[in-house]
C-alpha cells in the first residue's frame, strides 16, 4: 500500500507509533553500550510516496564496514537516545531535525557486538538536500514504505551457531540482515498495527563482531 508523503500520512504513522506498546527492560545489561538509530521518514525518489532512509556504511570504517544500516551510532555521555539519533542523522547525512520531529521510539535491540540499539522514528519534512559524510556513509537510499509492507519482504532462516531465527529483509535481489532487518521489521509491524517483539531475532555470524 503506497503512502503519500503528506500530513495525513504523518498523522497516521504518528498515531500508530504512539499506540505501539514499547517493551522496556528494568536495566540494560551493563556490558551493552547504548546506541540509537533513526527511522527517518521522508519523500521517495519520485516525491509521490513516503520512504525511509537507509545507508551503506563506508568501506573504511573499523566495524561493520560496507554493511547496510539505518543512520545512527553510539550515544555520547549524557545524551538521551533521541538526542543521539538526531545528532547522528545530522553528522552522517547533513539532515538537521529537532525533537518536535520525533514520532516515537521502538523496542531496544541487543546486538551480538555489544550494543543496545534504540530505534527513533522521525518525520523529515525538510526539503534540504542530503549530504552524506563520506567518512561514514558510502551511499544513502530512499526505501518506499510499500517495500517493507509486502508479504514476502522478510524471511527467516536458521544457522548452526544459534537456536534463534535469523531475520532477513529482501531488497533489490539481496538480503539485509539483523540488527537493521529486525528494526525495519518491527517498524513494518507497527505500520500494520501489531506489537511484535524482535529482540530474540538473530544476526548472521559476520555481524557478531
Amino acid at each position: 500500500m503506497a503512502r503519500s508523503f503528506d500530513d495525513a500520512t504523518r498523522r497516521n504513522i504518528a498515531e500508530l507509533v504512539a499506540a505501539f506498546s514499547r517493551a522496556t527492560a528494568d536495566e540494560p545489561e551493563p556490558a551493552l553500550k547504548r546506541a540509537a538509530v533513526v527511522i527517518a521518514l521522508t519523500e521517495s525518489e519520485d516525491g509521490a510516496e513516503t520512504a525511509f532512509l537507509l545507508t551503506r556504511r563506508a568501506e573504511g570504517l573499523r566495524s561493520h564496514s560496507a554493511q547496510w544500516a539505518l543512520p545512527g551510532g553510539r550515544c555520547d555521555p549524557g545524551e538521551t537516545q533521541v538526542q543521539s539519533a538526531l545528532r547522528e542523522l545530522h553528522e552522517e547525512l547533513g539532515l538537521e531535525l529537532g525533537e518536535g520531529d520525533v514520532l516515537g521510539l521502538l523496542d531496544d535491540y541487543p546486538t551480538r557486538s555489544g550494543y543496545l540499539i534504540t530505534p527513533v522514528v522521525v518525520w523529515a519534512s525538510t526539503k534540504a538536500a542530503l549530504v552524506p559524510n563520506p567518512a561514514e556513509v558510502a551511499s544513502v537510499h530512499r526505501i518506499a514504505l510499500d517495500e517493507i509492507e509486502q508479504q514476502d519482504a522478510f524471511s527467516f532462516t536458521r544457522i548452526p551457531e544459534s537456536t534463534r531465527r535469523v531475520i532477513r529483509f529482501r531488497l533489490a535481489g539481496q538480503h539485509i540482515h539483523a540488527p537493521t532487518a529486525a528494526l525495519i521489521y518491527q517498524f513494518s509491524e507497527v505500520l500494520a498495527g501489531r506489537n511484535t517483539r524482535v529482540a530474540e531475532l538473530e544476526q548472521p555470524v559476520f555481524a557478531w563482531k
